[in-house]
């Protein structure tokens, strides 16, 4: 009786392994790819979803100042706002998704012992119908509420950022640079007096 034999035709044909290990290694590299991309948006959206740091103008620098009760910004501020501030607001606009700008105006302790008219004339300023020149401050919370006003209306003259909503809020003298509640201080202090940026994210809460 003769013994079955096989060809090495036929061994090599049934010989399946190295070409499903070609299969999985090709597979498995299409998957890192693709698990490669998946993080790499992952990672640029959670970017763009996050806040950007926060601008701070303040007068400390010794390069501007405001005057004394007054929200009118000085050449040296509106040079300023020009040539640093507004790049950096387009920079991070591209860099980031923003739902809307919070201008911010912080002043010192000092009593502003005046009539002010911010209830007669507030809407106009805000809708651009009147220049912040025109408000008077009754207390530090309309000073500050001017003071962020003004440099809106600085950044918003330049019309680069018509897609953007710009808010202003004032925290009057109650907020240390620190952050901190800040102690009764009726002195002069330009350390206090600042005007921050903040860019808030789609969906971020707001206390």
């Amino acid at each position: 009786m003769k013994r079955r034999t096989y060809s090495r035709t036929d061994a090599e044909e049934l010989n399946v392994f190295p070409a499903f290990t070609d299969l999985m290694t090709n597979a498995f590299m299409i998957l890192s790819l693709f698990l490669l991309m998946a993080l790499l948006q992952a990672q640029f959206l959670n970017q763009k979803l996050q806040a950007a740091a926060p601008i701070i103008i303040d007068e400390q620098s010794g390069n501007f100042k405001f005057k004394s009760g007054s929200a009118e910004l000085n050449t040296d501020l509106k040079k300023y706002i020009a040539k640093e501030i507004i790049p950096s607001i387009k920079q991070i606009a591209k860099t980031h998704d923003v739902d809307f700008i919070q201008v911010i105006g912080h002043t010192d302790g000092q009593e502003i012992g005046s009539v002010g008219n911010l209830d007669k004339m507030l809407e106009k300023v805000a809708n651009r119908e009147a220049s912040v020149t025109s408000l008077k401050a009754g207390s530090n919370a309309d000073l500050g509420l001017m003071r962020a006003l003004a440099v809106i209306q600085e950044i918003k003259n330049t019309n680069q950022f018509n897609n953007l909503d710009f808010r202003a809020y004032s925290a009057a003298q109650l907020y240390l640079p620190s952050g901190e509640l800040a102690s009764l201080d009726r002195k002069n202090n330009e350390d206090r007096r600042r005007i921050e940026i903040r860019f808030i994210p789609p969906g971020k809460q707001q206390n």
